[in-house]
């Protein structure tokens, strides 16, 4: 009787675990995913303009944000009439009230009168951006001071990308309101190439660099919940089998 009653009560336990494990998992997963729908909006990239960060056809992840919460660094989507009105990505070097200066005497660009360190901008295998293999951080020389409220961008593949440099005779030295941002991109998700992080360059500059968004709490949710579902449906079945012990063999017909 008892060895009988533990078993059921080890199966009962089980069949507990197993159904709080499974209901927690789905909280996390589905909580993860919705979190993710509401916070983050996917884009297609159309050009390459912002090699080798993102190239052409990447499918990337961008948080919905305010404009008034861009931090030079980023990579934003936005879109501008002046630039034809439809969603373009590009990398923010410059904020309201910055004079955008490039190239010193090393070859980076300014960003009142300080040198930027543009790593993302270096070919792989190459040790440093103004190497004798390497390129200045722009083809052409420029200068433009942003107006307040407005964001200078440049695309990572300066050789080729139409940005603010195109635009240095509109008004507004080639800048766009903030209020044209419309999300800031976080990771490429396809193909899985990870986060885009903050550069280190534009941090020690007044304002600092962006906090990086919740992407990685939302997909650590989505793995762990997947993980407890699994574990919690596999566990119940085992705890059972477990619990009723090994089959006794019946003896056979005539056996004393």
């Amino acid at each position: 009787m008892s060895g009988s009653g533990s078993h059921d009560g080890r199966g009962r336990l089980g069949n507990v675990l197993s159904n709080l494990a499974v209901a927690v998992g789905c909280v996390l997963f589905l909580g993860g995913f919705a979190w993710g729908a509401v916070v983050y909006k996917p884009y297609t990239v159309p050009t390459d303009s912002m090699e080798p960060t993102v190239n052409a056809g990447d499918r990337v992840l961008a948080e919905r944000i305010d404009g008034g919460d861009v931090r030079r660094g980023d990579v934003v989507v936005f879109t501008d009439s002046t630039w034809g009105a439809v969603p373009m990505v590009k990398r923010v070097v410059g904020v309201g009230g910055d004079t955008i200066a490039c190239c010193d005497k090393g070859g980076r660009l300014t960003v009142n009168g300080e040198p930027i360190e543009e790593p993302y901008l270096r070919a792989k295998g190459a040790s440093s951006l103004t190497s004798a293999d390497g390129a200045p951080a722009s083809p052409q020389s420029f200068t433009a001071d942003v107006p307040e409220g407005q964001l200078f961008l440049l695309g990572d593949e300066r050789s080729t990308s139409l940005d603010s440099r195109v635009h240095l005779e509109d008004p507004g030295q080639g800048s766009v309101p903030r209020s044209a941002v419309q999300a800031r991109v976080d990771a490429v998700a396809w193909p899985m190439n990870g986060m885009i992080g903050r550069p280190e360059a534009f941090a020690a500059l007044p304002g600092g660099v962006s906090s990086d968004g919740p992407l990685p709490l939302q997909v650590g949710g989505v793995v762990v919940g997947a993980v407890l579902i699994l574990g919690g449906a596999a566990y119940g079945p085992l705890v059972a089998r477990s619990a009723r012990g090994p089959k006794r063999q019946k003896a056979p017909a005539g056996a004393h």
